[in-house]
């Protein structure tokens, strides 16, 4: 496992782990490495300290202890998600016009989730449109 500092195209800086360099690339260049605060798909490296292991083949325990924090962190995701998907109505690729029609007043004010592109949570954003990305829940083995 290695861990990359990232850095999207919006100056947002989060860490992220990966079973190897090949495996990061892989999925920035698919498009499955997402900013978790703007959605952005455009993802570079940033600046890290490198990660230093005590003894061959054996994991050290800042990556044990890591592989730990990634699993309790994909348990919490998943009972997030379930949480939205039970309390909240799905608009599916409408998410974004339905955002806008909620926050304008133009409908009523309730949960929703769907999807919606970079672009247009960028624009979300920029118009004061509070709104989170959850990843996607299906994960490949890189």
């Amino acid at each position: 496992m290695i861990c990359f500092q990232l850095r999207c195209f919006s100056g947002h800086e989060f860490e992220a782990w990966f079973r190897s360099s090949d495996g990061y690339e892989e999925q920035r260049v698919s498009g499955d490495v997402i900013c978790p605060v703007c959605g952005d798909q455009e993802i570079d490296k940033a600046l890290m300290a490198p990660a230093v292991t005590t003894k061959k083949g054996q994991p050290s325990k800042a990556e044990v202890r890591a592989r730990e924090v990634a699993r309790e962190v994909l348990e919490a995701l998943g009972s997030v998600r379930n949480q939205i998907e039970e309390q909240c109505d799905y608009v599916g690729d409408k998410f974004a016009d339905e955002a806008r029609r909620i926050h304008y007043g133009e409908t009523k004010e309730r949960g929703i989730y769907g999807e919606a592109t970079a672009e247009e949570s960028r624009e979300l954003d920029d118009e004061g449109i509070e709104v989170f990305q959850l990843p996607k829940s299906t994960r490949r083995n890189n």
